[in-house]
């Protein structure tokens, strides 16, 4: 199953995706520099510089900063990592940046009921946005 992050919002996608894997199937998400997360701009920022900051460099708890890999994170929150089958699940999940090239002619799903559109403030900005704040190149 592939599917399609551009305008969507961050947690429908995730519990979308992480209802797929604990039913056993596997999931491609692409364009997640695309996906959206909603909320005010320069707050939300700000709480992800807090955190990012708040450690000893070397100790942890480490942040990712490629969108790819900050969408796999917030899917991971939604499977129950801790047990057996969310790790078993997990493993099934893959995210890109982008479309690449072995799914470029493949259709991709794209989830009506999570699109930006639904939300009710203008209050929204991309997951590049947050990760370029944090650091991505």
């Amino acid at each position: 199953m592939i599917i399609d992050a551009k305008d969507t919002i961050l947690g429908r996608l995730g519990t979308y995706a992480a209802k797929q894997l604990l039913l056993g199937n596997k999931v491609d998400v692409i364009n997640c520099e695309e996906c959206v997360i909603s909320g005010r701009k320069f707050a939300t920022l700000n709480e992800y510089i807090r955190r990012l900051h708040r450690k000893a460099p070397t100790k942890g708890p480490f942040f990712y900063r490629r969108p790819d890999m900050f969408v796999k994170r917030t899917i991971r929150g939604m499977l129950p990592f801790k047990r057996a089958r969310g790790r078993d699940a997990f493993k099934n999940i893959k995210c890109h940046i982008g479309i690449p090239e072995n799914l470029h002619n493949e259709k991709a799903l794209i989830l009506e009921n999570a699109n930006f559109s639904k939300l009710h403030a203008a209050d929204y900005f991309k997951v590049k946005d947050v990760c370029k704040a944090v650091g991505w190149k």
